[in-house]
């Protein structure tokens, strides 16, 4: 990014690196999307860089840069946009060998969002805690369900901390109509909002129940991943509109389809949770492909629900190679 000529003793983009992490959390909220959050955290620093010669320094520049990448994410999103995860559009089903896997390409879907480790060099560990917490799919999808403008005080109140008043400000209105707007979205939210262990708890980071799992996948080991997932354990594949509840429906989805190819994975995390980059084997000596990413949910030593984002290019966008060689691990 080129340096504006007003700019002061260090340089614009050095000024604002510190938040892009942070920024691109938020337009995630917004937007549901990685894909679009990532575009328009660069067209929020290419506006401010554009306006950064007039900026005044009555506001600081973290809360100047939340309200250009606030107002790009409502000019993107409309008045209607908004984004599903299958369980958001209809029952789950346990009839895994009756089910039409049938991509919903017209559909919104969900992306997930890769999300740091705790042994991450960030300097500010409870920093990488809060945005764990503050992006599970659950409470992204919660997100999704309110009205944009009621979305957009929800998320800088009560995940960024900013105060009534300061959202007033950033949305250009007045603190009576961001009180009004917080009280409607915090009362849809908690009529239909995930269980609270979904959306507050620190999940079960179990490397062992994650290595477990990984081997189980790469071997076709059914009898294993038997033992792993819990018995309600519920299975989404976005784009696929259907979903599976259950270990058997699993497990025969497993059968049927996923081990009828080799699979590879590597761990990476997303959402606050563990999860796997997903390559398929085509043929003998081919590479293997990149898939798409697995967001894995444990509960009490189990796995209770996968979500599995059938995009091969988010595979990239995790920081992982496209493709992976012919050999399989040892």
């Amino acid at each position: 990014m080129p340096v504006p000529t007003a700019a002061p003793d260090r340089s614009f983009t050095e000024l604002a690196l510190p938040y892009r992490e942070e920024l691109l959390a938020h337009c995630y909220r917004m937007m549901g999307s990685l894909h679009d959050a990532e575009d328009l955290v660069q067209e929020t620093l290419l506006r401010a860089w554009r306006g950064y010669p007039r900026f005044d320094g009555r506001s600081s520049l973290r809360t100047w840069l939340y309200r250009i990448a606030t107002n790009t994410c409502l000019t993107a999103l409309g008045s209607t946009h908004r984004r599903v995860l299958p369980s958001g559009l209809g029952n789950g089903t346990s009839d895994s060998a009756g089910a039409a896997l049938r991509r919903l390409e017209e559909v919104l879907w969900l992306e997930p969002f890769p999300t740091p480790e705790l042994a991450s060099p960030e300097t500010d560990p409870a920093a990488i805690v809060a945005r764990r917490d503050t992006t599970r799919l659950a409470l992204i999808a919660a997100f999704q369900r309110l009205p944009v403008r009621q979305r957009a005080a929800l998320v800088l109140v009560d995940v960024v901390g900013y105060t009534p008043a300061e959202v007033g400000e950033l949305l250009d209105v007045t603190t009576t109509s961001v009180r009004s707007l917080l009280q409607r979205a915090r009362t849809t939210i908690a009529e239909d909002a995930p269980e609270p262990e979904g959306v507050t708890a620190t999940p079960d980071l179990d490397g062992e129940l994650i290595d477990r799992y990984m081997r189980a996948l790469q071997r076709a080991d059914t009898a294993e991943l038997a033992r792993l997932l819990a018995a309600d354990v519920a299975y989404e594949m976005p784009p696929l509109a259907v979903w599976f509840t259950g270990r058997e429906a699993v497990l025969d989805h497993h059968v049927r389809r996923v081990f009828s190819r080799q699979l590879r994975v590597l761990p990476v995390s997303a959402n606050g949770y563990p999860a796997l980059a997903t390559y398929l084997g085509s043929a003998e000596g081919e590479p293997f492909a990149g898939h798409g990413i697995q967001v894995i949910e444990p509960r009490d030593g189990l796995i209770a629900r996968i979500t599995v984002f059938l995009d091969a290019t988010l595979v990239a966008r995790f920081g992982q190679p496209a493709a992976l060689p012919a050999a399989r691990p040892s």
